[in-house]
């Protein structure tokens, strides 16, 4: 399935939307690690070191793992 959609003249490379678009669905839950990796045209270990470089964590614990990670530190 392709999606296109069509945004004003803008200085940014459509590798980038790609990118910008997998970072977001995963941040919000959307998709997981691999399916961003995926959307972005990465591998899943390309698209970690874009985040990390990005500052965006490709680790996502809920509240309530948080929770009960920090209660067995």
């Amino acid at each position: 399935m392709g999606i296109s959609v069509n945004l004003p003249e803008l200085n940014i490379k459509e590798d980038e939307v790609k990118i910008l678009l997998a970072i977001k669905l995963l941040e919000d839950g959307i998709v997981s690690l691999g399916k961003a990796a995926e959307i972005a045209g990465y591998s899943e270990r390309s698209f970690v070191e874009i985040l990390l470089r990005r500052g965006v964590s490709p680790i996502k614990y809920s509240e309530l793992d948080l929770d009960k990670e920090l209660k067995n530190a």
